[in-house]
């Protein structure tokens, strides 16, 4: 007897591609990937990274969520346990490995990863995703923080060049107040969250400074005090918006870019979205140099950067290294090298990546060269969040700089 389909070829077609078109889809991999929502890579540049890997894998599909930086590390944490509903590739910050290599949250990528590729790459990148010897993913965003300047204004206040200390950042401020070019010539992101922890290391860092002494966690040393006491009194003297308690890197970005900031300290994603006459009143008046250091001819820089990890919980953690290769490989990053510069040392030299941003290539070999990591310990959150209640009180006039960095080091006592 005839099959039914057999007098009706085209139907037979029909039915064929439609189930060759559901054993495609079938075989189509979703990972779900987690990144935040400001400074580095914006959202639509990642949009368009994943649009291109999945064309270049049609196998794969990828699931984007994105939070705020502020949610980002108890994001990670909460969907431990979701299972096949967690996140196959996580972005974390430098100092979460500690914690995330403790409690098994992350693969250990070391044997996928060549001594070539690692000679090819920043030291301080590597130190974004090490922990005890292993390597919990690939470094991406390579990051620190610059001091920015409006070249109008101080050509208007007859200052010849941009400060190369803080003391003379100082400086130069005051006569940028006292002759009337601008009410706060100074702004920063000094809100009670981690980018108050990212300024103060610049600080640090600027004064000499480290987070340890004798293998143990302390902030009461000079160059920890120092770096307070500048804070507290860039304040006092006017020259610091005073508004800078609570703003973050954004608030920073659009006060800079509006002409309302001689200087201000941020990441790399500023320099070209203040050069951008499209959202900013300044563009071509943008100024970059390294952050500055009390050290004659020296640089001061923090390390604040970020990996792209694949979870220990992962149902496939094949594609999902897949794809945190092809983000972090360099031709993506050469070609999305405006709101974050590639990990990749030789990148540096290639002239479309330097077109239209020489001045932060410039300032960003030597800071990437000297950046202070923030203190490591595997129960990071609570150390930073005590270290930004501090110097919160520190700012608003609760405490004295020795007095809070006394009790952010007995806390840090506790960690051990």
């Amino acid at each position: 007897m005839m099959s039914r389909f057999s007098s009706h070829p085209g139907r037979c077609l029909l039915l064929l591609l439609a189930l060759g078109a559901a054993g495609t889809a079938s075989a189509k991999t979703q990972i779900n990937a987690l990144f935040m929502s400001q400074a580095a890579y914006s959202e639509s540049d990642v949009r368009a990274m994943t649009s291109d890997f999945e064309k270049a894998n049609p196998d794969v599909s990828v699931n984007l969520e994105f939070v705020p930086y502020e949610a980002l590390h108890d994001k990670i944490v909460a969907a431990r346990g979701a299972g096949s509903n967690g996140y196959d590739v996580v972005l974390f910050d430098d100092m979460w490995p500690a914690e995330f290599g403790k409690f098994n949250m992350l693969k250990d990528v070391s044997g996928q990863i060549t001594a070539e590729e690692k000679a090819q790459v920043f030291d301080g990148a590597w130190s974004t995703v090490t922990w005890n010897d292993k390597q919990w993913g690939m470094p991406w965003i390579l990051d620190t923080k610059y001091l920015y300047y409006n070249k109008a204004m101080l050509e208007k206040a007859g200052i010849k060049a941009p400060p190369t200390t803080w003391q003379q950042v100082m400086e130069q401020s005051k006569i940028l107040k006292d002759k009337g070019i601008v009410k706060y010539p100074l702004v920063w992101s000094w809100s009670q969250a981690e980018a108050l922890v990212c300024d103060y290391t610049t600080l640090v860092s600027a004064w000499g400074g480290q987070f340890y002494k004798d293998g143990k966690l302390n902030f009461s040393d000079p160059a920890s005090v120092s770096a307070v006491t500048y804070m507290k009194t860039s304040l006092d003297q006017g020259v610091s918006n005073p508004n800078s308690r609570e703003y973050l890197e954004e608030d920073v970005r659009k006060v800079f870019s509006n002409g309302d900031a001689a200087f201000a300290l941020n990441w790399t994603y500023m320099y070209n979205m203040a050069n951008d006459a499209k959202q900013s009143k300044i563009a071509g008046q943008v100024g970059v140099v390294p952050a500055p250091s009390e050290k004659p001819g020296a640089v001061a820089a923090m390390n604040g950067s970020m990996g792209l990890g694949v979870t220990h919980a992962s149902s496939h953690p094949d594609q999902a290294w897949q794809y945190v290769r092809y983000l972090t490989s360099q031709p993506v990053q050469n070609k999305y090298a405006r709101l974050s510069l590639p990990i990749w040392k030789s990148s540096y030299d290639d002239p479309a990546v330097q077109k239209g941003q020489e001045s932060l290539i410039a300032a960003a070999k030597p800071a990437l060269n000297v950046m202070l990591m923030r203190p490591i310990t595997a129960d990071y959150s609570r150390l930073s969040n005590t270290l930004q209640q501090q110097l919160q009180q520190v700012l608003q006039g609760q405490q004295t700089p020795e007095s809070a960095m006394q009790a952010v080091t007995k806390s840090a006592k506790r960690l051990h």
